[in-house]
C-alpha cells in the first residue's frame, strides 16, 4: 500500500480507531508477559496458588498497562490526579477483567495441560478481556 494511502487512511477516524487498537494491543503484550511474570514469581516464590497468585498478577499487569497506555495508547486525552485514574481505570477494566479470570480459572480447572502451564491460561484470558477492556478504557478513562 503507498506511503499516501496509508497517512489518508490513518487520518480518518476508523484509521485513527484502529492506531489506538493497535497500540492498545502492543501495551497489552507487555501487560501478558509482566502477569505471566509476576504469577510464576508469586507461585514459586511467594507460595500461592494460582487462583490468589493470579489476582495479584492481574493487578500488577493492569497497573502496568494503565500507565503505558497513559503515556503512549492515549497520550493527552487524560486529566485529575493519577490515583483516580489509575482507580478508574482498575474499576472501568473490572467487566475485562472478570471474564479475563474466569477464563483463566476455567482452564485451570479443566485442562490438565493449562494446570500445568498457568501461562496459558494467562495469555486465553487476557484474548477474552481484551476488547471490552479497550472499549471501557477509551469511553470511560480515557476521553
Amino acid at each position: 500500500m503507498p506511503v499516501e494511502a496509508v497517512k489518508r487512511l490513518a487520518s480518518t477516524k476508523l484509521g485513527r480507531l484502529a492506531v489506538q487498537f493497535g497500540k492498545f494491543g502492543m501495551v497489552g503484550v507487555v501487560g501478558l508477559v509482566v502477569d505471566i511474570s509476576a504469577l510464576t514469581l508469586l507461585m514459586a516464590y511467594a507460595g500461592l496458588g494460582p487462583y490468589s497468585a493470579r489476582v495479584l498478577s492481574f493487578l500488577t499487569a493492569a497497573t502496568t498497562t494503565w500507565a503505558l497506555n497513559r503515556n503512549f495508547t492515549f497520550r493527552g486525552t487524560h486529566d485529575g490526579s493519577l490515583l483516580r485514574q489509575w482507580a478508574t481505570f482498575i474499576a472501568a477494566n473490572s467487566v475485562g477483567g472478570a471474564f479475563n479470570y474466569l477464563t483463566y480459572a476455567a482452564l485451570i480447572a479443566g485442562t490438565a495441560t493449562v494446570a500445568a502451564h498457568p501461562f496459558l491460561g494467562v495469555a486465553a484470558g487476557s484474548l477474552t478481556g481484551m476488547f471490552i477492556n479497550f472499549a471501557a478504557s477509551k469511553k470511560l478513562v480515557f476521553r
